[in-house]
């Protein structure tokens, strides 16, 4: 459609984080310095892992729980090193189709929440069921990339 995508997404190992009672905001800055410092050695084998996109969030309806999570590269899908950081974890997301609504700039928490509210929208307009009580963030640039940017929004189909 025009304005959404419907992809297929793969089994796949991200290594995530909850912050707990904190702004969207301000989970997002904690959760990627703690998923950082993981990339950056902080794990068993003290192995310091490529930085990849995209970086996603977690939000729950009426939740104040945030999970940050960073998919875990392909040539470590396998066997990732384990986190040393009680706070951060390996996962297995199973395969999902996930309808993904794309936009540009700056994303704030209230951006993602409006796009996030304009897929939903079209979505039940047009029929297609979804899990509509949580969907993820997904952030694809370094905070220094001016122009260009890429972010989207993630529901999952039912």
């Amino acid at each position: 459609a025009k304005d959404y995508e419907l992809r297929q997404y793969e089994t796949a190992k991200w290594v995530s984080t909850v912050i707990r009672g904190e702004t969207q905001k301000e989970a997002m800055r904690q959760g990627f310095w703690k998923l950082f410092h993981y990339i950056q050695g902080k794990n068993e084998k003290e192995m310091k892992i490529d930085m990849t996109v995209p970086v996603t969030c977690l939000v729950k309806s009426g939740c104040t729980d945030f999970k940050i999570s960073f998919f875990v590269p392909f040539e470590h899908q396998d066997c990732p090193p384990q986190p040393t950081d009680s706070n951060v974890f390996i996962e297995e997301r199973k395969g999902a189709a996930l309808f993904v609504r794309s936009f540009g700039g700056f994303a704030s928490p209230e951006k993602y929440a409006e796009e996030a509210d304009a897929l939903a929208r079209t979505l039940r307009n047009r029929g297609q069921p979804f899990h509509e009580d949580f969907f993820y963030t997904a952030g694809y640039d370094s905070p220094f990339k001016l122009f260009n940017r890429h972010n989207e929004v993630w529901y999952f189909k039912k």
